[in-house]
C-alpha cells in the first residue's frame, strides 16, 4: 500500500509539472498561472514546490520560460512562493543569428528585453554578471539585440560594460548599430580601444556595417585610427575594403593621412566598387582623384613597385590619364587585381579572394584560360602564407584542379590548339602542390594529429593524381614527356601518401573513389578519371612500388580487383609489373580470392602465369607460423614478410 501510495505522488507531481510547462508555453506575454495549476500546486509543501519547479523540460525550467516570455507576475510566484533558483541555466536561441547558448534566466529576460522581469530578478538577488557557455555577459546580450532601456538598468546595478566574452567581443563592438547606445557606453566608461581575438576595434565593426554616426562618435572619443585588424586593415583600409563610401570620405577629410596613403586609398576604393558593384564610373573618380595626388606630390612611380607576371598579362598599373582612359573592361579589372594586390600586399585574404572570385568569373563566361591564370596565382599565394594542410589552401588547390580537368575536357571538344599553354599551366600547378606536400609531410607525424589537416592532405594528393592525368593528356611532344617522366619518378621517390588510410598514389589512380569535387562550381559532379591505365603505367615505368600497402594491408591490386574498379587491362598492367596475387591484407584476403569470387571474365590473362613457387612457399611458411628469420636468405626474408597479414611496413 506504501509504495502505491508514493508512486501516485510522484505521478501526480511529473503530471503537474509537464502542465505548468505547458501553460506557460501556451500563454503570452504579461500572463498569470491559471488558478487550477496555482491550487495543485500550493497544496505541495515548500520544499516539494521547489522541487517539482527546478526541473527542466528541453533543458529549460519554468522559470526560465517565464522570463523568456516576459511574464513578471509569474516570474515572481515562481521565485518566491515555490522557491525557484534564480540562476538555473537553460538553453536558449538568439532568433536573429539562429545561434544557441546556455544562459541563466537573467541573461534570457536581458537578451528578449523584457525589463519587467529583469526588475524582478535583480530585486531577488540574479547574478546580473552571469556569463553564457560562451563567455557573454547580459548586458553584452543586450547590446546586440539594441535594448537600450535593459542595458541602462544593468549599467545602474553593476554591470561591467568592458567585460568581452570568449571571442573578446566587448558590448560596444556589439552595439555599433546604435549610435545612441554606444554613446551612453561611452560616457560609462566603454573602453573605445578594446580589442577582440581578430585585433578589431568597435570602429573596424561601424565601418564593416557602414555605421557612418557610429564612427564619428567613436573617433570623438578617441577611437585609435591606426589600430590593425589581424589582416592588416586600419580604418581608412577597412573603409576602402568595405566600400563604406561615407566614411571613407569622413576620414579624408578630417584626418591628416599622407598623400601616399590616400592616393592609394582612392586607388582601392575605386577597385572594390569595381570589382563588388561593377560601378565603372564611380571607380574610375577615384582613379583620377589618386593621379591627381600622385601628380601633385610627386609619388609617381608608384611604390612599392611590382613585377610584371603573367597571370596579369604582363600588365602595368596605369600611371597617366590618358593610359587609364583608353582600357577597355577587361585591363580595368587587371589594372583593380594589381592595385589590390601592390596596396595589400601578396599575403592579404581580399588579395587572394579577388583573384579567385575574378577567375569565376571568367569561367562563368568561358574563358577557361584566364580564370586558370587568375587561379593558379592564388594558389601560389596561399601557399606562401600557409600551406596545403590548411582549408583555404586545399579548397583552393581542388578548384584549380577541378578547373584544369573541365577546361581540358572542353579544349578536346572543342578543337582549341592550346595544348601548350595548358601543359605549362598543368605543370606548374603540379609542381606547387608536390614541393608543397612534401615539406608539410613531417608536420604530420608530430601528435597530436588533427583529422581535418589529415584530411586535407589527403586531398592534395588526390589532385596531385589527377594532375599527372592530364599531364600525360597534354604532353604530345617528346621533350614535354621527358619533364612529365622526370617529375613523376621524383614524385615517387618523395613517397607521399594519404595519412588517414596510408594509401600510395598508385592505390589512388586504380580507384574509381578518387575524384575531386570543389564547392566553387555551381555543377559539382566529379569528372571521372580513374582507373587510369596510362597513369598506373607510367607509375610504374617510373618505379612505383607495385605491392605498397595502406594501412589495412590492402595493394594496388587489391583495389583495381574490386567489382566497382575491375578492368582486364589494369589488371593486366598491375601482373606484368610483379604484382602479388597471393599478398594478403590485414584479414587475410588476397587479390586472387577477390578476383574468383566475383567470377570475372579475364580474356586472355591466364592467373597461373603470375604465381611463383616462391610466393606460395612464402605463404605457405606465413600461415604455418614457421620461424623463418635467420633461417632463409635476407633476400627471402622480405618475400615472406609481403606475405604475412600482420606485417607493416614503415614507409613514411
Amino acid at each position: 500500500m506504501w509504495h502505491h501510495v508514493k508512486s501516485s505522488l510522484a505521478i501526480e507531481k511529473d503530471e503537474l509539472f509537464h502542465d505548468l510547462v505547458d501553460d506557460l508555453s501556451r500563454s503570452g506575454p504579461s500572463a498569470r498561472l491559471s488558478f487550477a495549476i496555482r491550487n495543485r500546486i500550493e497544496w505541495f509543501s515548500l520544499e516539494t514546490r521547489r522541487e517539482i519547479v527546478n526541473r527542466r523540460k528541453f533543458n529549460c525550467s519554468p522559470l526560465f520560460l517565464a522570463c523568456q516570455k516576459g511574464q513578471p507576475e509569474i516570474v515572481e510566484y515562481l521565485i518566491t512562493a515555490c522557491g525557484a533558483d534564480i540562476e538555473q541555466e537553460g538553453t536558449y536561441e538568439v532568433l536573429d543569428d539562429r545561434s544557441v547558448h546556455i544562459v541563466t534566466p537573467l541573461w534570457c529576460a536581458s537578451v528578449s528585453g523584457h525589463l519587467n522581469v529583469l526588475q524582478i530578478l535583480v530585486k531577488h538577488g540574479a547574478n546580473v554578471n552571469a556569463v553564457s557557455d560562451s563567455g557573454s555577459t547580459p548586458i553584452r546580450s543586450a547590446c546586440f539585440m539594441t535594448h537600450i532601456e535593459v542595458v541602462k538598468f544593468l549599467v545602474k546595478h553593476g554591470a561591467e560594460i568592458n567585460k568581452a566574452n570568449y571571442n573578446g567581443g566587448t558590448c560596444l563592438i556589439n552595439s555599433v548599430q546604435s549610435a545612441k547606445l554606444c554613446l551612453f557606453l561611452l560616457e560609462n566608461g566603454a573602453n573605445v580601444k578594446a580589442k577582440d581575438n581578430q585585433n578589431k576595434t568597435a570602429l573596424h565593426y561601424a565601418i564593416q556595417e557602414h555605421r557612418l554616426e557610429t564612427a564619428k562618435m567613436l573617433i570623438a572619443f578617441g577611437a585609435d585610427l591606426n589600430a590593425k585588424s589581424k589582416h592588416g586593415d586600419d580604418a581608412l583600409q577597412l573603409t576602402c575594403l568595405k566600400g563604406a563610401g561615407d566614411i571613407f570620405e569622413y576620414l579624408i577629410e578630417n584626418v591628416a593621412y599622407p598623400p601616399e596613403k590616400i592616393a592609394n586609398a582612392h586607388e582601392l576604393m575605386g577597385s572594390t566598387f569595381f570589382d563588388e558593384h561593377n560601378d565603372v564610373s564611380y571607380c574610375l573618380h577615384h582613379w583620377k582623384r589618386a593621379l591627381e595626388i600622385r601628380n601633385q606630390h610627386g609619388l609617381l612611380p608608384k611604390q612599392p613597385a611590382m613585377p610584371p607576371l603573367s597571370c596579369y598579362r604582363f600588365e602595368k598599373e596605369f600611371e597617366k590619364q590618358a593610359e587609364l582612359m583608353e582600357m577597355d573592361l577587361d585591363r580595368l579589372r587587371i589594372q583593380s587585381l594589381l592595385i589590390v594586390e601592390r596596396v595589400l600586399g601578396t599575403q592579404h585574404k581580399d588579395t587572394i579572394f579577388r583573384l579567385m572570385f575574378r577567375g569565376a568569373a571568367f569561367a562563368d563566361v568561358l574563358r577557361y584560360q584566364r580564370c586558370a591564370d587568375l587561379w593558379r596565382r592564388a594558389l601560389e599565394l596561399r601557399i606562401q602564407k600557409d600551406t596545403v594542410i590548411c582549408t583555404d589552401t586545399c579548397f583552393c588547390a581542388q578548384a584549380l584542379v577541378k578547373h584544369l580537368l573541365d577546361f581540358n575536357n572542353r579544349s578536346v571538344l572543342m578543337k582549341i590548339d592550346n595544348m601548350e599553354q595548358r601543359f605549362q599551366d598543368i605543370v606548374q600547378a603540379f609542381k606547387l602542390l608536390v614541393e608543397n606536400s612534401v615539406e608539410v609531410r613531417p608536420l604530420l607525424l608530430i601528435r597530436p594529429q588533427h583529422k581535418k589537416q589529415l584530411d586535407y592532405y589527403s586531398k592534395v594528393i588526390k589532385c596531385i593524381a589527377h594532375l599527372i592525368h592530364l599531364m600525360i593528356e597534354t604532353a604530345k611532344t617528346d621533350a614535354n614527356q621527358v619533364i612529365v617522366r622526370k617529375l613523376v619518378r621524383e614524385l615517387i621517390k618523395d613517397n607521399i601518401r594519404c595519412f588517414l588510410s596510408g594509401e600510395s598514389l598508385l592505390h589512388l589512380c586504380v580507384s574509381k573513389l578518387n575524384t575531386v569535387t570543389s564547392s566553387y562550381f555551381r555543377d559539382d559532379d566529379p569528372i571521372m578519371v580513374f582507373p587510369s591505365n596510362s597513369v598506373v603505367k607510367l607509375m610504374l615505368q617510373c618505379g612505383a612500388p607495385v605491392n605498397a600497402r595502406s594501412d589495412n594491408g590492402l595493394t594496388p591490386l587489391h583495389i583495381a580487383s574490386m567489382p566497382y574498379n575491375y578492368c582486364p587491362k589494369m589488371l593486366s598492367i598491375l601482373l606484368k609489373f610483379d604484382a602479388h596475387l597471393d599478398q594478403p591484407d590485414r584479414k587475410g584476403c588476397t587479390a586472387l580470392q577477390i578476383l574468383l569470387s566475383n567470377k570475372y571474365d579475364f580474356g586472355q590473362i591466364c592467373l597461373l602465369d603470375y604465381m611463383s613457387l616462391r610466393c606460395l612457399c612464402a605463404s605457405r611458411i606465413v600461415q604455418s607460423k614457421i620461424a623463418y628469420v635467420g633461417q632463409i636468405p635476407r633476400s627471402l626474408e622480405s618475400v615472406v614478410r609481403q606475405h604475412d597479414p600482420e606485417f607493416k611496413p614503415v614507409e613514411m
